[in-house]
């Protein structure tokens, strides 16, 4: 069995507790997994400087060409994994049975993590807006004659990475090319990533000391967070809560992100059934970008009954099978918590289960030890009954009826918003509102990102200030 020690700015460190990764499906133990404490990792703080100089060692175009090739070996190297080597398929294999996710979803997101490191030049330019790279690396340069500088924050990025998606790991690929260095705290069923990625990096060149990883339980995340000056959490919306307000902190949590249909478009719903499904479905709506809410004033009611019937034929699969579209939950109790809240919220007067017509049997199938949710649609005839403002992590929406007029003041926070209409005024008040992250004009299905567009927060305008700057010789 693998075991997976804490990596002390590159070292390894085995200590003398331990947790286990196991299979979700077969409780069989996959990997032991050293486990920090508080107490280290502020004693390892203490060198969080080193990280930084040593990048610094570098030219971010460099360092650019560098997590490039670190992408190739991540795909199709086999890599050191603790104290035993792992290939893409073993990794694969590994990740889904410790997550849930089926394989070939474990697959797609390597390829997103690949793809962003293989584009990280292009990515690194949007995300400073075409500034000159070496401002960031020294402090300081010339913009159109005018004196600039910009000023790192933290010489480490602390990150508290969940496990129910492996795509989220997009978020802190660029931060090592950025000369910044990395302090993970993995998610307890997906170490995979983490582990992967740094020996992945090793293996380009970039300095060991540059990357530390402490898995542990909840106290390790909270050192992360009081350790590092920048850090990013992800979590439920009780997490996302705690740290509002919290500048050294960015909390990501549930994306609430929705479609929002104009009025003159909804008569015309049909012809954008496919990207709807899509929005809810892929990546067995695991991810904050998937859409948990339809917004229209009306056809409401053919609009969910059309999705239901779309969604009603999914059913678990092997996490082998090529056809797999369903992931498993893996913390017992957890399904069946939801099916119960759903099932309580469809009492509410003015909702409706819409796919309880089409599909036999409940929302709820078990199979040997893993637990499932197949998708589900509710219809909410006001934007005041509570499941329009749910989210859930299986393909789960609801369809709300809701006059256009109405519509921007009701769905609260959204991190993506699609946008069906061609009315100008409406575009316009869309383009003002503030609680919309993303912003989609047109067709364009929620989970389809831009990577070289922010994905939730810029990340280089959280770790590095632009400040007033002049010099004069002496």
């Amino acid at each position: 069995m693998i075991h997976l020690p804490v990596l002390r700015w590159g070292e390894p460190y085995t200590s003398l507790e331990v947790d286990e990764v196991v299979h979700f499906a077969t409780g069989e133990p996959i990997a032991r997994v050293s486990r920090a404490n508080g107490g280290l990792i502020q004693r390892d703080m203490r060198k969080a400087a080193r990280a930084r100089e040593a990048l610094r060692a570098f030219s971010i175009e460099d360092l650019i060409a560098r997590v490039g090739r670190a992408g190739e070996h991540y795909m199709t190297a086999t890599l050191p994994m603790g104290d035993g080597a792992q290939s893409p398929d073993e990794f694969v294999h590994a990740q889904s049975a410790s997550t849930g996710l089926p394989e070939r979803m474990c697959r797609a997101n390597m390829k997103k993590n690949a793809f962003v490191l293989s584009e990280m030049g292009a990515v690194l330019t949007s995300l400073t807006r075409g500034l000159a790279f070496d401002v960031l690396s020294t402090g300081q340069g010339v913009e159109r004659e005018v004196p600039i500088s910009y000023q790192a924050q933290s010489p480490v990025l602390g990150l508290v990475l969940p496990s129910n998606s492996p795509g989220v790991h997009t978020l802190w690929l660029p931060i090592v090319p950025l000369q910044i260095g990395l302090v993970l705290k993995p998610g307890p069923q997906e170490p995979w990533t983490p582990y992967r990625m740094a020996a992945a990096f090793f293996e380009a060149g970039i300095p060991r000391e540059a990357i530390a990883i402490y898995p542990g339980q909840a106290d390790v995340g909270a050192a992360v967070l009081d350790s590092c000056a920048r850090s990013l959490i992800f979590g439920g919306t009780t997490t996302v809560d705690r740290y509002r307000g919290t500048p050294r902190v960015q909390a990501h949590g549930p994306g609430f992100t929705k479609i929002l249909i104009g009025d003159d478009q909804v008569d015309r719903w049909e012809r954008h059934l496919d990207m709807m499904v899509e929005s809810v479905f892929v990546n067995s709506g695991r991810s904050c970008i998937n859409c948990s809410g339809i917004w229209a004033s009306r056809h409401t009611r053919e609009i969910a009954d059309a999705l239901a019937e779309r969604l009603a034929a999914v059913r678990p699969l092997p996490p082998e099978h090529p056809d797999a579209s369903l992931a498993a939950f893996t913390v017992p109790g957890v399904a069946e918590a939801i099916s119960r809240a759903i099932d309580a919220g469809a009492q509410a007067p003015g909702v409706e289960d819409v796919t309880a017509r089409h599909r036999p049997g409940g929302r709820l199938v078990k199979e040997g030890a893993a637990d499932y949710l197949l998708p589900t649609v509710l219809h909410a005839s006001s934007p005041e009954a509570a499941v329009a403002k749910q989210e859930y992590m299986f393909p789960f929406v609801t369809v709300v009826e809701c006059p256009q007029a109405r519509m921007l003041e009701a769905i609260g926070p959204t991190l993506v918003c699609t946008a069906l209409t061609r009315h100008d005024a409406f575009r316009r008040q869309l383009l003002d509102a503030v609680h919309i992250d993303r912003l989609n004009l047109g067709p364009v299905p929620t989970t389809r990102l831009n990577w070289l567009q922010p994905h939730e927060g810029n990340i280089v305008e959280f770790l590095f200030r632009a400040r007033a700057f002049q010099s004069a010789p002496l």
